[in-house]
């Protein structure tokens, strides 16, 4: 037997007009600060978790695979870190995805050691990228679970 989510309501970016394009413009201005494909994916992969976006979740593994991320990082993103297929830079990416989306988890919600790990990695432009994926991620994350929109469903 198959579970079926179905939606409270029509997804908001699509209901009104104006916000699925501006939505997709600061997903794409997230594309501009020279941090690979890969590396964004996983960072919205790992909030999207960490939201139980269970359309995000789909949605972007399924980019994630595209933009050339293994299937044993997709796997192991859950848990990266303990997993040895990350890089120091996704390390520091995935540690700020973290932080920055379990904003109400601690007093100090981006502590230094985290910004200091990211910023040892990227500059200031990488930096803005990655910020605002978990951003847009996190928007993302909360229209859709709070409308309940179903995994597997076309954006």
């Amino acid at each position: 037997m198959q579970y079926e989510i179905k939606a409270r309501m029509t997804n908001p970016a699509h209901l009104l007009s104006d916000a699925g394009p501006a939505i997709m413009d600061l997903l794409k201005a997230t594309r501009q600060g020279g941090v690979p494909e890969s590396t964004l994916e996983l960072v919205h992969l790992r909030a999207s978790q960490i939201n139980n976006c269970g359309f995000c979740v789909d949605f972007g593994a399924k980019s994630a695979r595209k933009n050339g991320v293994s299937d044993e990082k997709l796997f192991a993103v859950a848990a990266w870190r303990e997993a040895p297929y990350f890089s120091d830079e996704e390390r520091a990416a995935l540690a700020l995805a973290e932080a920055a989306t379990r904003l109400a988890d601690r007093s100090d919600a981006v502590p230094d050691e985290v910004w200091d790990a990211a910023a040892d990695h990227y500059d200031e432009k990488q930096l803005a990228s990655i910020v605002l994926m978990v951003g847009v991620t996190n928007l993302f994350n909360r229209i859709n679970v709070t409308t309940r929109q179903p995994a597997g469903a076309g954006f």
